[in-house]
């Protein structure tokens, strides 16, 4: 898959509506969240203990997270690109908000909380819960447990500049050829196929 550009051109925007945050602070400062408290679990997803964000990362323990995929009121996704300061995949694209679980946080609360800070938004709905899955890194332990929602977001969006360096609302279609030009996010990836063949079985 070719490299993502460091900022998609105006004329490859699916929507030119949408337009990336220009004063979005792309590399300032170190990688974010990596004092973070989160629970550590088990290959059974029980809670055995606790660990920084960025100690959990370097020794591999697996954790939780919660991904969220957004749609507008025109049912397209929501889809952006990572700043550099991400403690993992940093400057790659994503289909999903979202994050770790904190500790002693659920599911659904992280899929909430996340949702409205990265989105910028207040009010959403609880997003629905529509499964989980154990995501396994392709070279390394651990993983993470990984719970899937949507939610439906009915107004403006106004990302994170330290989270979301560009964003825009793109239809299926117009995401299933994003996902063969730019380099997204390994995680969402699994996460965005497993959704696809969950719905087809329903």
């Amino acid at each position: 898959m070719n490299q993502p550009p460091a900022r998609p051109d105006p004329a490859e925007r699916p929507d030119p509506a949408e337009r990336p945050d220009a004063g979005a602070p792309d590399d300032d400062g170190g990688p974010l969240s990596v004092h973070e408290v989160i629970d550590i679990v088990d290959e059974d997803d029980h809670v055995v203990g606790t660990s920084p964000r960025g100690e959990a990362y370097a020794r591999g323990l697996r954790h939780r997270c919660a991904f969220i995929l957004a749609r507008d009121d025109r049912d397209r996704i929501f889809v952006h690109r990572r700043t550099s300061r991400k403690l993992v995949f940093p400057s790659l694209y994503d289909v999903f908000v979202g994050g770790v679980v904190g500790a002693g946080e659920s599911y659904d609360e992280t899929a909430l909380r996340e949702a409205e800070e990265e989105l910028g938004v207040s009010g959403l709905p609880q997003p629905t819960r529509l499964f989980k899955f154990l995501y396994r890194q392709e070279n390394g332990p651990g993983g993470w447990w990984s719970t899937v929602y949507e939610v439906r977001v009915d107004g403006p969006v106004r990302p994170q500049p330290e989270e979301v360096a560009w964003h825009a609302f793109v239809t299926e279609e117009e995401l299933e050829t994003r996902l063969r030009e730019w380099e997204f996010v390994p995680d969402g990836l699994e996460a965005y196929r497993r959704l696809a063949r969950w719905r087809a079985e329903r």
